[in-house]
């Protein structure tokens, strides 16, 4: 069975060439393309492609926005963000959001192909030139547990609300998405902030912040 593709980039001459490879790829299938990240949105999500492939910097809705969307839609497409720039905190935005394919354009002839069949089965692809992004990354998680140990008391609740707030939601929209209530949210705020014995009214949304990619 092939892996549907999608191909999103606002370079016509990139994209065919991109269109060319996949082509070539007996396992692979194209099944649509696009050149604005609005235009991938809406095709994406008609077509709910195996892998869908974003060029980050893309007229109006940028691949990281798109990918953005599809998370929150929870698609089950898997994507792949295609950037000209070594940028570690576009790509701890990235893998915040759950993207399991990171891959620099200047590789992506030589690292494309084998990225889509990676992500496919579920699992994370980094172009080698930013693998050190992913290892500060891990350090920085280890370093950080070994100064708040609270953080491995956290329930999964626990910790799913301080990773939404983290992305600076208030209690409301944090209730309106888990589906709970808003007092609720604010008892589990309570909780994690004893845990990892924060205090002050802006402690917990500070250190959720400032710790984002390590949580």
């Amino acid at each position: 069975m092939s892996i549907a593709v999608f191909a999103a980039d606002d370079h016509p001459i990139f994209r065919r060439g991109l269109c060319e490879i996949l082509g070539e790829e007996e396992d692979l299938s194209l099944v649509g393309q696009a050149a604005s990240g609005d235009d991938a949105l809406e095709q994406i999500l008609a077509l709910r492609p195996d892998v869908a492939i974003l060029d980050v910097d893309m007229p109006g809705m940028s691949g990281l926005e798109a990918a953005r969307s599809l998370a929150e839609q929870g698609l089950r497409t898997q994507v792949i963000l295609l950037t000209m720039h070594e940028d570690e905190t576009l790509f701890n935005e990235a893998i915040d959001l759950g993207v399991l394919g990171y891959v620099l354009k200047e590789n992506a002839v030589d690292d494309v192909v084998n990225a889509i069949r990676t992500v496919a089965s579920g699992r994370p692809f980094i172009s080698p030139s930013v693998a050190d992004f992913l290892l500060r990354r891990n350090r920085g998680k280890t370093e950080l547990r070994k100064e708040k140990p609270g953080l491995e008391q956290l329930t999964p609740a626990e910790r799913r609300i301080l990773k939404q707030i983290a992305q600076d939601k208030t209690s409301k929209e944090i209730a309106d998405e888990l589906g709970i209530s808003v007092r609720t949210v604010d008892t589990h705020r309570q909780n994690i902030s004893g845990k990892l014995g924060l205090t002050g009214s802006h402690s917990l949304l500070k250190f959720a912040f400032h710790n984002k990619s390590h949580l």
